[in-house]
């Protein structure tokens, strides 16, 4: 029987599109027909009537398939429908654009049919498939977006088809075959050739790296293939994904195991977890690319292995920058760019954020805007919402603490600041222009310390407010005067109890030549140096202080590198404070066994005396600096508060500390002028002038 003989048709209005001809004709079969109508796909040997309802209001296409076997397949065009009759199964061999698109189709079969006599409805299959028989004749309908959705690409099953690149559906039990591999490795290799040279000093040329990416619009129109492999020198690879087709736009996939293996094209249906590194570029993405008028919608990923860092040195896990490119300036993505590392190792105490660089400078100027970072063990995330150049950078662990507790302490350190400012103005006040004796050695250390302390607490209240100006020189200028004050104030504790382990030794009799030069110029420009040369080599910048609140983090100067931190701030200070630490037991040990040299209702009347002197000797040694040790794990927000309230009124404890000791010293001196005494030579006149040398007295008495 012939294929004329076969079909019997009637036509009743209505219907937009007939397609009778065969596939071969059809090659230019317009995409509108198959991607945005109801499709009714009709059997060779249909017999029966089609009528105007139920599609009364609908746009159709109707086409006439003519059924093959499975031997014939492979000689029909790759984007037309086939029907294969296999046994007593019929399968529809769908290209991928079907399936992408959620195509509704009715497939009607058999002889002496009337359509009117089904219920046929395009809602009904929307979503579920049916199949409807009656006697001979069959109406068969799905959609494919939801028939082969969750459809896998078995190897073995579609050799024993034959089939590659499509999808088979079963039309007697309504399933879905994936035979079009999503995982295709790319044979054609595309070489590119920049101007500028793409190494520098053994690293990537960061200015070349733009120039790659530039090129990529001219390269994609002028390829044939839809997937080429790329290659620019050592250490930078990459791939390019055209789609010459509007209709054929879908998401797109990059996947590779290695920072220097083959790059491979992974369709919807793969799976990405295989690979150890993934960016998937959305439809979104395409769409807009193509609402820009680009001349060939296209996705190219681009790999820079060891590019050339930024100022300030960042780390960059695994040394890998990604580049994506499609032609157009896509930003504000709602179904955003997925970048994804898989099973990752990086050092203890860091944490990987993603950052993205825009091709501005001759650097790259990392930043997180428009980029969001989600960890899953070893696995890291980047989402981002724009096209650029992509980088996962490790920065140093920053505890997040909650947005009240910081508020909190911020409040503390400021009311504090203030008022040990004020405290310690006000000493300052009293030693230059109050001053009735001749200032001691122990007296000018302490006024040293006192200014190193002042000018601390003045860059720390300002700091804030600098980091917010947004200005990076300033910033760096303000970061290294507060680390060159905080140093200082450090060597000044230091100095403190250097100075009263002298005295003990020497007996309160000091005759080094130059002595005060001496510890001036070690406590004053050693930090400056240390500042200095740590501005010049760009080590500080804006920081900022993570809470659980992203919209209340607070920004400040300060130093980037947590190794200059740890070892210029921490251990210098962990040094100081078990000198200090040390010298405090000692000054504490010699008040006890004075006062047990001495009559215990007169040491009675001086206990509040003596307890104000242990707290402005624990403030003039450092020692209350040391809860910053303790700040880890349960004790941390404990800590912090200790910490911050103890330093915070440092001038204050200072302040009375020094009233004290030159009220007592001027009492003294007045005593010593009306008695003409030789108190003195009994003595000791240490950091604690109000305090009598215990061996020297004991010694006496012996």
């Amino acid at each position: 029987m012939t294929r004329k003989s076969c079909l019997i048709w009637f036509l009743f209005g209505g219907l937009l599109s007939i397609w009778g001809k065969s596939p071969a004709d059809n090659k230019n079969v317009p995409d509108k027909c198959f991607i945005t109508k109801t499709n009714v796909f009709v059997e060779e040997c249909f017999q029966g009537v089609i009528t105007e309802n139920p599609w009364k209001y609908s746009n159709v296409c109707i086409v006439f398939l003519q059924s093959q076997t499975p031997d014939q397949n492979n000689s029909l065009d790759q984007q037309w429908p086939q029907l294969v009759k296999q046994n007593e199964s019929y399968l529809l061999y769908l290209s991928k654009r079907y399936t992408n698109h959620g195509v509704v189709l009715y497939v009607l079969s058999g002889k002496l049919c009337n359509a009117s006599t089904f219920d046929i409805t395009e809602s009904k299959c929307s979503h579920n498939e049916s199949t409807q028989t009656k006697g001979n004749c069959s109406v068969t309908c799905f959609n494919t977006g939801t028939v082969c959705q969750k459809s896998t690409y078995d190897e073995n099953v579609c050799k024993k088809f034959q089939v590659k690149g499509k999808y088979i559906i079963n039309m007697t039990g309504v399933n879905c075959l994936n035979c079009d591999n999503p995982v295709k490795n790319l044979s054609t290799e595309m070489k590119i050739n920049v101007t500028a040279d793409i190494t520098q000093g053994g690293m990537i040329n960061p200015t070349a790296a733009v120039e790659v990416m530039s090129k990529m619009a001219d390269l994609a129109s002028s390829i044939n293939e839809s997937a080429v492999a790329l290659s620019v020198g050592d250490g930078v690879t990459g791939a390019l994904v055209a789609n010459k087709s509007p209709v054929d736009i879908d998401q797109v996939s990059f996947a590779y195991g290695s920072p220097n293996s083959n790059i491979s094209i992974i369709s919807s249906g793969g799976n990405l977890t295989d690979f150890s590194r993934s960016v998937s570029v959305p439809k979104e993405a395409f769409n807009k690319a193509l609402e820009m008028n680009v001349e060939v919608t296209f996705a190219a990923l681009m790999r820079f292995n060891n590019m050339a860092k930024d100022e300030l040195n960042s780390t960059i896990l695994g040394n890998e920058v990604l580049a994506v490119e499609m032609g157009a300036s896509i930003a504000n993505l709602t179904d955003k760019i997925n970048i994804s590392f898989r099973n990752m190792s990086y050092k203890k105490g860091f944490v990987p954020a993603c950052h993205s660089w825009n091709g501005d400078g001759t650097r790259p100027n990392w930043t997180d805007d428009g980029c969001e970072t989600l960890t899953n063990g070893t696995n890291i995330t980047c989402q981002c919402s724009h096209l650029t150049f992509f980088a996962i950078l490790m920065t140093p662990s920053n505890e997040t603490i909650s947005s009240t507790n910081l508020n909190n302490l911020t409040i503390i350190t400021q009311v504090g600041c203030g008022l040990s400012m004020f405290f310690l103005s006000i000493v300052l006040f009293m030693h230059f222009l109050l001053r009735r004796t001749k200032a001691t050695k122990a007296t000018k250390i302490l006024i040293h310390l006192v200014t190193a302390l002042f000018l601390l607490d003045f860059a720390f209240l300002i700091n804030n407010s600098v980091a917010n100006l947004n200005n990076d020189i300033v910033c760096k200028i303000m970061a290294a005067l507060m680390h060159c004050f905080m140093l200082a104030t450090f060597t000044w504790f230091a100095v403190q109890a250097f100075h009263l382990c002298l005295q003990l030794y020497t007996g309160g009799k000091i005759e080094t030549r130059y002595y005060m030069i001496k510890v001036s110029v070690s406590s004053w420009i050693l930090p400056s140096v240390i500042a200095v040369i740590l501005l010049i080599t760009g080590k500080y910048g804006t920081q900022t202080i993570i809470t659980d609140n992203s919209a209340n983090n607070v920004a400040m100067c300060w130093i980037l590198d947590p190794k200059i931190h740890y070892i210029v701030n921490v251990s210098y200070y962990a040094l100081v404070f078990l000198f200090t630490f040390t010298t405090f037991i000692i000054i504490v040990s010699w008040l006890f066994c004075l006062k047990r040299n001495k009559d215990v209702s007169s040491q009675a009347s001086k206990s509040g005396k003596n307890i104000v002197t242990i707290l402005g000797l624990c403030c003039m040694l450092g020692i209350t600096w040391g809860f910053a040790f303790f700040a880890y794990g349960p004790l941390q927000i404990p800590a912090y508060y200790i910490f911050t309230i103890l330093n915070s009124f440092q001038g204050f404890f200072l302040f009375i500390y020094y009233y004290n000791t030159s009220h007592t010293r001027a009492t003294q001196s007045d005593q010593s002028a009306n008695k003409n005494s030789s108190m003195s030579s009994t003595t000791l006149q240490t950091n604690l002038d109000i305090f009598e040398n215990p061996y020297q007295n004991t010694k006496s008495k012996k």
